[in-house]
């Protein structure tokens, strides 16, 4: 039976190894994002690896652009989805005296009210039993720091809303995860995108926790 994964924030790095690492375990993937041309290239590169994926345009900060790209993404590949996988984020410096709070509120729509959007319209058409929301934190949830405040509010906030996802939803059959990323994305390292896309794609498999810290021991 066909599997589909919907990567909302999707780019280089996390998101292209998770597609890459969901879709050669034969999984379509539907790749969000609001840049067209990054879009095409990961749809070409994910091609010749015999992936099928496609993108679609979508503003996570928007609830009504998230509608839209996910109604398109359900006419393409059907309207049962296994996976949603939140990877967008909004990372901008400043401190929290300094930031603007017009800047500060766009970055929450980012890093947590567009996941909250992109839940709400995915979760009618999420299998029972079998589907899962994953979401990507981040150390600044557990260890805000003031040079990226917006961030770090928004990690906290996210880690919050997957405990309560996670509350409301298991009795549903819906598993809602976490993975805390304590380090920086970097290639050739513990931290790389296809060891953490790993770590994603057995969260899916086990459905054990509702937080997974990925730290090194």
């Amino acid at each position: 039976m066909d599997k589909t994964i919907v990567i909302i924030g999707a780019g280089k790095g996390i998101s292209y190894e998770a597609a890459k690492n969901f879709g050669l375990k034969g999984y379509k993937v539907a790749l969000v994002s609001r840049t067209l041309a990054s879009l095409q290239k990961l749809e070409s590169d994910l091609a010749l690896q015999g992936i099928t994926a496609k993108g679609f345009q979508g503003d996570v900060s928007s609830a009504s652009s998230m509608k839209d790209a996910l109604s398109e993404v359900r006419a393409e590949f059907g309207d049962e989805i296994e996976v949603l996988l939140y990877n967008a984020a909004s990372i901008k410096p400043g401190q929290p005296t300094t930031i603007r709070p017009e800047d500060f509120i766009y970055d929450f729509k980012v890093n947590v009210a567009g996941a909250l959007s992109a839940v709400q319209e995915v979760l009618p058409f999420l299998k029972k039993e079998t589907g899962s929301i994953l979401l990507t934190g981040g150390g600044l949830a557990l260890h805000p720091s003031a040079d990226v405040a917006s961030l770090s509010v928004g990690k906290a906030g996210l880690r919050n809303l997957a405990h309560s996802l996670h509350q409301e939803l298991t009795p549903k059959g819906i598993y809602v995860g976490t993975l805390t990323i304590n380090g920086f994305v970097q290639e050739d390292s513990y931290f790389s995108g296809n060891k953490i896309a790993e770590a994603l794609f057995k969260m899916h498999e086990e459905k054990g926790d509702v937080e997974v810290v990925y730290e090194e021991a």
